[in-house]
């Protein structure tokens, strides 16, 4: 089993920033992917930002130029800096971690940390 462990969430005004931590710990045999998904109220879980084994990052439109997505593999450990902070950012935020065993993926969730942007 793979444990994530969160932190970074809370209340910020618009144009603030905020920085995400995961850390992950357990039976981890290969790391493919680590990253972030979001969930706001009435709307389906979406990516924001993710970063592959290789250094490769992917994100959401939305958050292109804003949000950027770092990790130490060493550690198991990913980071997401949040700057600029709008309304539309506001949600529950989990980690995932996605790893390979063979030509298997597992994907593993966080518990949720809430980044509520408000005036």
């Amino acid at each position: 089993q793979v444990q994530l462990v969160e932190s970074g969430g809370g209340l910020v005004q618009p144009g603030g920033s905020l920085r995400l931590s995961c850390a992950a710990s357990g039976s981890i045999f290969s790391i493919y992917s680590m990253g972030w998904y979001r969930q706001a109220p009435g709307k389906q879980r979406e990516l924001v930002a993710r970063i592959f084994s290789g250094g490769i990052t992917n994100y959401a439109d939305s958050v292109k130029g804003r949000f950027t997505i770092s990790r130490d593999n060493a550690k198991n450990t990913v980071w997401m800096q949040m700057n600029s902070l709008k309304f539309e950012d506001t949600a529950v935020y989990y980690c995932n971690v996605k790893t390979q065993r063979s030509y298997d993926y597992y994907d593993y969730w966080g518990q949720g940390t809430q980044v509520t942007v408000s005036s």
